[in-house]
């Protein structure tokens, strides 16, 4: 079976969304670029993790290597739904994340869900890929984002997390209106 990479070296935009009702969301990370549109599904918490180590990423270059880290956009946030259709290639399982020092650029891979949990692998900064790879036969999305692209990312990825239901004060679980069952009150509705 042939794998398909999408690439996007660089996208035109590039961004986490959400489909559906809060406590119903489906979260996707979207490429558009060179008139393809690719829509991948993924847990939050792949979002959140992202962008929180897609900042970090974007710390140690700043530290190593110098870059220029950029502020929050000042422009207008991205946001704007997701673009429709949104058609979903595959589910992530692995997401990936280097520095590319040659071009000052982060390059993000999520890579279809085979056998392996879901986890965030953080990449070395020194080249974008060695030889033994996980899932050379999966399907996978890159994406080659400035640090500024990678910043807007980043800022629109915890708008969206933050954009659900309210976390339970106790465990941290996302809480419905008619409550839910804490883990900390075994099993008692709050």
């Amino acid at each position: 079976m042939t794998h398909q990479v999408h690439a996007f070296e660089p996208p035109e935009r590039f961004v986490a969304g959400t489909v559906g009702p809060p406590g119903d969301r489906t979260f996707f990370l979207q490429a558009r670029g060179g008139g393809r549109l690719v829509s991948v599904s993924l847990e939050k918490v792949q979002v959140s993790l992202l962008a929180e180590k897609l900042e970090e990423l974007l710390t140690e270059a700043h530290r190593r290597f110098g870059i220029e880290l950029p502020d929050s956009p000042q422009t207008s946030p991205d946001n704007e739904p997701l673009e429709t259709p949104v058609d979903e290639e595959f589910r992530v399982g692995t997401l990936g994340l280097a520095f590319d020092v040659d071009t000052a650029t982060v390059v993000i891979e999520a890579i279809a869900a085979g056998e392996t949990e879901a986890e965030v692998e953080m990449g070395g900064a020194e080249g974008a890929g060695s030889e033994d790879e996980p899932g050379d036969d999966l399907d996978r999305l890159r994406v080659r984002l400035t640090p500024q692209a990678a910043r807007e990312f980043i800022d629109r990825a915890r708008r969206v997390v933050a954009a659900g239901r309210p976390p339970c004060p106790l465990c941290g679980q996302p809480l419905d209106p008619t409550g839910h069952l804490c883990p900390r009150h075994n099993g008692y509705h709050r």
